[in-house]
């Protein structure tokens, strides 16, 4: 089914892993998509795809952003905030409010940390936002920033709250083949998590659906510790799961150690109610479990081709 009636362009500040997938999905529609990423190996992976590609980040500037965005309808940005600020809205932000015709439809791609903890606690959209760190303060200031495009510019922007993204590539499967998966030993503490199909699905829905100034939680139904998922993924591939270390033992980096701070839930009502999404994947048992099928076609629940069980770490 097509996003909408009538195929845009649709320009992306950030092409990366969702970015790609509404890609693929809207030049099956029939759309141009056009886009911006960080090396000219990028660039050539993007043209491959058929997207046009710019180089851009904080210290390289588009060279013309009018050029760029010329003939854009549809706009997401999805290039997290440094220090600084945000790059896009820094370097480029007066060429996206003089847009002429304005886009129809315009994302800003935050994250659900900027909810901070909550003690395990269910919070939706309403929900007062408290980040707990530096990077999710620097979210909450980008995300009004953005937001003010649309009160004081009239760019339809919509806010999508993203939580852990997963899927082929970057999912739990591919950390316990690898060797790489940790289960750290946080009793009570739980995570949410969106497969990637289901990000596209809600930014086209989204596409489809514009309420302009709306704020989405983009998360599956169901919270889980972990451990609990990594769990799961050994299951699949019959490998012994790796032992349950306490935090203050696992010698995480501080970036890693960080996302153990915060314990929430997240309500996805909005996307169901709203944008009439129905979730491929409404908990990792199903994302990990179709990756699994999809890569492993006809071998049976718990064997691994060239894996015997128990032999990962």
């Amino acid at each position: 089914m097509s996003t909408t009636n009538l195929p845009g362009r649709l320009f992306c500040f950030g092409l990366g892993y969702s970015g790609r997938v509404l890609a693929r999905r809207l030049l099956a529609d029939g759309w141009a998509v056009a886009g911006t990423c960080r090396s000219q190996g990028g660039q050539a992976e993007l043209a491959a795809l058929g997207i046009e590609a710019f180089r851009f980040e904080r210290g390289r500037p588009l060279a013309s952003a009018a050029a760029a965005l010329a003939g854009t309808t549809h706009l997401l940005a999805g290039i997290p905030p440094d220090e600084t600020g945000d790059p896009v809205l820094d370097l480029h932000g007066a060429a996206v409010a003089a847009l002429i015709p304005a886009p129809a439809w315009a994302g800003y791609l935050s994250t659900t940390g900027v909810y901070g903890d909550t003690g395990g606690a269910w919070v939706d959209e309403r929900a007062p936002l408290r980040p707990s760190g530096a990077r999710q303060r620097r979210r909450v200031e980008a995300e009004r920033a953005w937001l003010r495009l649309w009160s004081e510019d009239r760019l339809p922007v919509h806010v999508f709250r993203l939580a852990g993204i997963y899927g082929p590539g970057r999912s739990a499967l591919d950390q316990v083949r690898a060797g790489t998966a940790r289960r750290i030993d946080m009793p009570g503490q739980v995570f949410g998590r969106i497969h990637v199909d289901d990000v596209a699905a809600v930014l086209a829905a989204s596409i489809a659906r514009p309420d302009p100034g709306a704020v989405y939680n983009v998360c599956d139904d169901r919270p889980a510790p972990a451990a609990e998922v990594v769990g799961h993924a050994c299951r699949r591939l019959g490998m012994t799961p790796p032992p349950l270390t306490p935090l203050a033992e696992a010698n995480l980096s501080p970036m890693a150690a960080s996302f153990y701070r915060d314990n929430r839930r997240v309500r996805n009502d909005r996307i169901k109610r709203d944008l009439g999404v129905i979730l491929r994947h409404p908990d990792f048992v199903s994302g990990l479990d179709h990756q699994f099928l999809a890569e492993e076609g006809s071998a049976p629940f718990g064997k691994q081709r060239g894996q015997p069980l128990g032999g990962g770490g």
